[in-house]
């Protein structure tokens, strides 16, 4: 009904496992193409069953083209899958995608067709291929003007990514900057752009704080506005000590080099995501039970 050769074609042009292979031609009377789709087809199902897991592995990417860049997280459940040369090649050829697509969403993003395929179709198969969830969680997309630059950095083989558009600059001086940011974690770049409700959140704080030492509600209302430069100083881009040269702050390194920043967007790999804790014979049970 089938041949050798036919079950070597399956495996090398669907990844799946040898007797997954034989199990398709078999059922589908020796006919790849169709052996292809039941594996799919199959392949979805696994897939499935897999969201209910937790990806907070995985790696951040940055792709810089022309005028254009993107920066984006792709997730999985381990740190081993996200060293994998597979996982990785996927996350490149999705930012190659976004970047020749005019999208702004990630379900966006998952319906762009390459030939009769979706990204969405490649996602499913990568995830049956590897056997853990694997999700395209998020990504911006930046076009800047000719007089500005993009200065990008990856950290620890993407654990963190930084993506700095500054006008009237080098990439390189963009590049320290990227790296600052990538080590300090800054909320935004100046202090106008903290938004209001963290800005009187810390206030609240710092209100309570010096309250508690016992100075009066209408002293420490007044000490507010001078303790709140120091939350400036620690979490506004502009403002923080450059990590390079503590003598200057990276608002005034950027500027003795003749510009000025434009937008940050910084990604860690797995921030915002609850990590499930189990221990050992907990996840062994779930994988006995699993396999019932």
């Amino acid at each position: 009904m089938y041949k050798a050769s036919d079950v070597k074609e399956l495996r090398e042009r669907t990844g799946s496992g040898m007797l997954d292979c034989k199990k398709a031609l078999e059922e589908c009377n020796g006919d790849i193409e169709q052996a292809i789709d039941y594996l799919r087809k199959k392949g979805m199902n696994k897939a499935a069953k897999k969201e209910s897991r937790i990806a907070a592995e995985g790696i951040c990417t940055i792709k810089i083209e022309g005028e254009n860049a993107v920066i984006l997280e792709v997730n999985s459940e381990t740190d081993f899958v996200a060293k994998n040369n597979e996982f990785i090649d996927f996350t490149n050829y999705l930012a190659d995608a976004l970047l020749n697509n005019e999208v702004t969403t990630v379900e966006e993003a998952l319906q762009i067709k390459d030939g009769e395929e979706t990204i969405n179709d490649k996602l499913i198969a990568l995830i049956a291929k590897i056997g853990e969830k694997i999700s395209f969680r998020r990504f911006e997309k930046i076009t800047k003007e000719s007089n500005e630059s993009f200065g990008s950095y990856i950290h620890m083989g993407g654990r963190i990514g930084s993506l700095i558009v500054g006008s009237g600059v080098s990439e390189d001086v963009l590049k320290d900057v990227a790296m600052h940011a990538a080590a300090m974690n800054p909320i935004c770049v100046t202090k106008e752009e903290v938004p209001e409700e963290v800005l009187n959140h810390e206030k609240e704080i710092i209100k309570e704080q010096v309250m508690n030492e016992g100075k009066p509600a209408d002293i420490a209302e007044k000490m507010v506005n001078g303790r709140i430069n120091k939350f400036y100083k620690e979490n506004c881009l502009v403002e923080q000590e450059f990590v390079k040269d503590s003598s200057i702050n990276v608002g005034t390194f950027v500027k003795n080099n003749g510009g000025q920043i434009k937008s940050m967007i910084r990604f860690a790999v797995g921030e915002g995501i609850e990590k499930k804790e189990e221990d050992f014979a907990s996840e062994v049970m779930n994988q006995v039970n699993a396999t019932k």
